[in-house]
């Protein structure tokens, strides 16, 4: 079996990390960002070089292209994106860019050609750091955002994503609109520690978890913190405390693929001598099953109503609802020949994380490949693979995407 060059991957990983580099080791390469812009400048350029094209879409998504003998045949597709989170890691979404174009040059090493053309795909504003919402490009690509939607979102400083395809020169003419696409694979790091804690080299990821977001508001009423007593008090904060940990006790009755997050909490008045009149927080579910989302959420409206017994009266808004997904299972099972082949080591995994290849899975017979990351870190300078983590994941990419590419 033909292998990848490790070495060359590897090169082009550190050439990379250099365009928003961190001193603490890590990039910042916003979406659109000048430092984008140059990322998506090299990556073309060593497209062009080898041979292949590149062509931009109106969303800014580049598709680099290797021909194969059947022009009219649906490709096959791979990629991810080389945009970052702010103060982020170095192999998130672009390893699984990078790695395609590595398996592309591989089979220019090896002089083969393939019945179909094989496409790979750069996607604009994966991490949605920048601009709201993730996943973008590929939500346009594949119906589920409209371009003028897209294009007005704007960042902090209110510049809109139109403005910014076109300040950086990456607002194609062509629509964003999805094209046949035979197979798609996406070769992602694991973004947890599961992988590395079982020894394991790859995950053969078979499903990617829904998810459910939402907004509640706890009113109370703001009272002097000196002159009021105990038993008096409508405290806010208090029966935001209490939720906390029954959203928590929510995610452990639904371990282990369930999760549940509060990452943000706002109180009023914020004063220290006041009784909270007032907190507003973001409460994430995730799961494999739509009927477990389901429960998880009647149950955060159960803990929601309970908090009247405290004086404080709450409301639910769910903001996001993004369905389970269950990728292809003959995309699954070509991975699992080239793992076997290849004589390494895998389990079936669960992503926790929305990925571009989400929505494709929409369209087209889609399926990802996880590969261990050092203690599971993830969205953080920090963020590490080994070298030869890179190359066994980059051979199951290759031998995964060649086999559909030589289907007639």
């Amino acid at each position: 079996m033909i292998r990848v060059n490790a070495e060359r991957l590897w090169s082009t990983l550190e050439m990379m990390a250099q365009i928003g580099g961190t001193p603490a080791g890590g990039v910042t390469r916003l979406a659109l960002s000048e430092e984008d812009r140059i990322a998506r400048n090299l990556l073309r350029d060593w497209a062009l070089d080898a041979g292949f094209t590149c062509d931009v879409d109106s969303m800014g998504n580049m598709f680099i292209r290797r021909a194969g003998k059947n022009p009219q045949l649906a490709p096959v597709m791979t990629g991810s994106h080389v945009d970052t989170q702010p103060l982020g890691g170095n192999y998130d979404g672009v390893y699984g860019v990078l790695a395609g174009l590595e398996l592309l040059r591989t089979l220019n090493d090896h002089h083969l050609e393939t019945e179909r053309d094989i496409v790979l795909v750069n996607w604009t504003n994966e991490e949605g750091a920048r601009f709201a919402p993730a996943m973008l490009a590929s939500g346009v690509w594949t119906g589920q955002f409209s371009e003028a939607y897209a294009h007005s979102r704007a960042d902090s400083d209110g510049i809109s994503v139109g403005e910014a395809l076109e300040s950086i020169g990456y607002r194609g003419e062509a629509p964003a609109r999805a094209f046949p696409v035979h197979a798609c694979y996406e070769l992602h790091i694991e973004q947890g520690p599961i992988l590395e804690d079982e020894a394991l080299d790859i995950g053969l990821v078979r499903a990617a978890m829904g998810q459910r977001w939402f907004t509640l508001t706890l009113d109370g009423f703001a009272a002097h913190a000196g002159t009021t007593p105990m038993h008096s008090r409508r405290d806010a904060l208090t029966a935001f405390s209490e939720l906390a940990l029954k959203v928590e006790e929510i995610g452990y009755r639904h371990a282990p693929d369930g999760r549940a997050t509060i990452g943000m909490a706002q109180v009023t008045p914020n004063s220290r001598n006041v009784v909270p009149s007032r907190v507003v927080c973001s409460v994430e579910f995730r799961h494999p099953a739509l009927t477990a989302l389901e429960a998880m959420e009647a149950a955060l409206h159960k803990v929601a109503e309970s908090l009247s017994l405290r004086g404080v009266a709450a409301v639910v808004e769910r903001i996001f609802d993004y369905a389970p997904i269950a990728f292809d299972a003959e995309c699954l099972a070509r991975t699992e020949k080239a793992v076997a082949e290849l004589g390494y080591s895998s389990k079936p995994m669960v992503s926790g994380a929305g990925h571009d290849t989400c929505y494709v899975s929409k369209i087209a017979p889609a399926s990802m490949i996880f590969i261990p990351c050092v203690k599971g870190i993830s969205h953080n300078e920090a963020e590490r693979i080994l070298p030869e983590w890179s190359e066994k994941g980059a051979n199951v990419l290759l031998h995964s995407v060649l086999s559909a590419a030589q289907e007639k």
